[in-house]
């Protein structure tokens, strides 16, 4: 895919948060029987609750990390909470999903008071199980700097969505391909 034609890209997460990498792996990320596809547009009532997870792969002796970090709190304008972190979930093995891994920061539930936030899914692998562990804080997480802590190398796999309060009108420019 040409780069200036990746979702991500133009969604700007590779750049805010991500450096460029070749996805490697499939990410399924459904809320409520809705999946999450790049640059779509989900309201606070509709996430609640985690999503249903599940990641590609060949072997479940590979683990990976899943993070979900929001890079726009509190808000896009001002963003000096970047990265926000809404979970994060460790030891998944390949081929599964995110209820066979080890929830470290359980997870939070966007609700944006300002903006248009985006909420980005990131799956790493992981060197061995039990090999990543919990941040001591949630506001300010840095997904490079964490990568680089535990040796994770580049994502396997990113999505994201938008999201905006209840309330909120307007939204992102739509994703084109």
């Amino acid at each position: 895919m040409p780069r200036d034609r990746n979702p991500l890209v133009v969604g700007g997460v590779i750049g805010d948060v991500l450096d460029q990498f070749g996805a490697s792996i499939t990410l399924r990320v459904v809320y409520n029987n809705r999946e999450v596809n790049n640059g779509g547009d989900f309201r606070p009532s509709y996430i609640v609750n985690q999503p249903r997870v599940d990641i590609g792969g060949d072997d479940f002796r590979t683990f990976y990390t899943l993070v979900m970090v929001d890079p726009d709190a509190p808000s896009p304008s001002d963003p000096n909470l970047r990265e926000y972190l809404h979970w994060m979930v460790t030891d998944i093995p390949g081929s599964t999903g995110t209820n066979f891994g080890q929830e470290i920061v359980c997870y939070e539930s966007p609700r944006p008071s300002m903006g248009i936030h985006r909420m980005i899914f990131i799956l790493f692998r992981q060197l061995g199980r039990e090999t990543v562990y919990a941040p001591e804080w949630r506001q300010n997480f840095n997904t490079r700097d964490f990568a680089e802590t535990y040796n994770l190398g580049s994502p396997v796999a990113a999505v994201y969505f938008n999201c905006q309060r209840e309330s909120g009108t307007g939204g992102r420019r739509p994703v084109q391909l």
